[in-house]
């Protein structure tokens, strides 16, 4: 039996015992909630890059020596996160905290997954902020609010489609592996057009993941079996759409940004 046949038989379990009429409010509240813990988190994440990204630069000459694309100076922090080996660790610090919240979610509360949840995005958005330096500030706000739509069409149709996506949930990954390959590979060739191609790839994967996993987090709500549990599930499914918007707005920008 299919995981969503699973969720199917615990669906109807749920109906008999608690009545449609208190699924339906239910469920839209635990849905509610996770989009909610997610705003939030693009929220902290956006503060986190621009306030790194202040940080790091400045318009006053005698500052710094090294001149940037855009007229800006790097700053001596700038030098820290950029430059320096830390950069490595601000890179990889939010790939260890997915684990470490993927790891740890059953054993914790549901505060405790939420505090690990605004570390996290915090952590991506001193990782992001590098983008300010190479996008221009124009084009990145034009190209989130085209993620942002994109994003809520996709999500919704998730929602709301009587389809079973489920049977997308091993393509998508095999695209996942595929475009995390071809990006470090990438690392050393620096080939632009390979470049490109993950970035198409990867808006079409990420496009795929934001639908699967909506209809995935709406149907793990019905397979919760106490309040503790629908919150760590909350939190885990705005990780899980959190991750698909954030990785979907970055293919885009490498797409359609215009660079400094």
């Amino acid at each position: 039996m299919t995981g969503f046949d699973n969720n199917k038989f615990a669906q109807t379990d749920y109906i008999a015992r608690t009545g449609m009429e208190g699924i339906d409010e239910g469920l839209r509240a635990y849905m509610l909630k996770v989009y909610n813990y997610m705003a939030v988190g693009l929220a902290i994440t956006g503060v986190v890059a621009y306030a790194f990204f202040s940080m790091a630069v400045t318009q006053d000459q005698a500052a710094a020596a090294a001149q940037l694309p855009n007229g800006a100076m790097i700053t001596e922090f700038g030098r820290l996160i950029f430059v320096s080996p830390l950069k490595w660790v601000i890179m990889l610090a939010p790939l260890g905290m997915v684990f470490l919240l993927s790891a740890r979610i059953n054993k914790m509360s549901a505060s405790g997954a939420q505090t690990a949840f605004w570390v996290f995005a915090a952590l991506m958005g001193a990782s992001l902020s590098s983008i300010f330096l190479v996008y221009t500030h124009g084009s990145i706000a034009r190209v989130f609010f085209i993620t942002a739509a994109s994003f809520g069409a996709l999500s919704l149709w998730g929602y709301t489609t009587k389809k079973d996506i489920s049977g997308w949930g091993s393509f998508l990954f095999m695209g996942l592996i595929g475009i995390i390959i071809a990006s470090v590979v990438n690392i050393f060739l620096g080939s632009s057009a390979l470049q490109f191609a993950i970035s198409v790839i990867g808006v079409l994967v990420f496009a795929g993941l934001t639908a699967y996993d909506t209809q995935r987090i709406k149907q793990m709500y019905y397979a919760a079996d106490s309040s503790e549990i629908v919150g760590r599930k909350a939190i885990m499914g705005a990780l899980a759409l959190y991750l698909d918007f954030i990785n979907l707005f970055v293919m885009l920008l490498s797409l359609f940004g215009n660079r400094n």
